[in-house]
């Protein structure tokens, strides 16, 4: 497998490796108790920040020893004067099973960006590398059911709603319901 050229880009957004300094740039979006309550970890504390961004550093392509690609994606207002960008979020993608065939997406928006298509633009780019990049042949989004946002963007991807698992995961003191969506690279629509 083929090593994947880093950062990718889009019409309004740079999608790149973490650094450390993404500590500080993530903590103010992930510290939020409304981001963090549909996700796996309480929301971030600085020294949180900083033990999930060296976790997420090694996380460069499926192709690596990680098998996991974990970007920061940050907005430009021209891709060349990336100083006056700013960090809106983080996207990321992972092999699911032992062989190299499934993986599953996932994504983290600061609030303040909502609206604007930009995790849908993250989130289509991230696609067209799992498909066109590495050749797989299915991604899925697994979600709280309560998330309503991440479902809607998974919708608007192109992906299907496979299932809805009542009471399966215990998350924060309550058993929450699963969305699972996925995507077969037969079902990609490319432009």
């Amino acid at each position: 497998m083929e090593s994947l050229e880093l950062p990718l880009t889009t019409e309004r957004l740079r999608l790149r490796p973490h650094r450390t300094s993404d500590a500080e740039a993530l903590l103010p979006i992930h510290s939020r108790e409304d981001v963090a309550r549909y996700l796996l970890k309480d929301p971030w504390t600085a020294e949180a920040a900083e033990t999930e961004i060296v976790k997420r550093l090694p996380r460069t392509g499926l192709a690596t020893e990680s098998r996991a690609l974990a970007l920061v994606i940050e907005t430009a207002e021209g891709l060349d004067a990336i100083a006056g960008s700013r960090v809106i979020g983080d996207i990321g993608l992972w092999l699911e099973d032992i062989g190299d065939q499934k993986a599953e997406i996932g994504w983290t928006l600061d609030p303040a960006a909502g609206g604007h298509g930009f995790a849908t633009e993250a989130a289509i780019a991230v696609l067209g590398v799992a498909f066109g990049h590495y050749g797989l042949h299915r991604v899925v989004a697994q979600m709280d059911a309560r998330n309503t946002a991440s479902a809607k963007l998974a919708r608007r991807i192109g992906m299907r709603q496979e299932a809805h698992l009542r009471k399966d995961w215990w998350s924060k003191g309550e058993w929450t319901d699963t969305l699972i969506f996925g995507m077969l690279s037969t079902d990609r629509q490319t432009a």
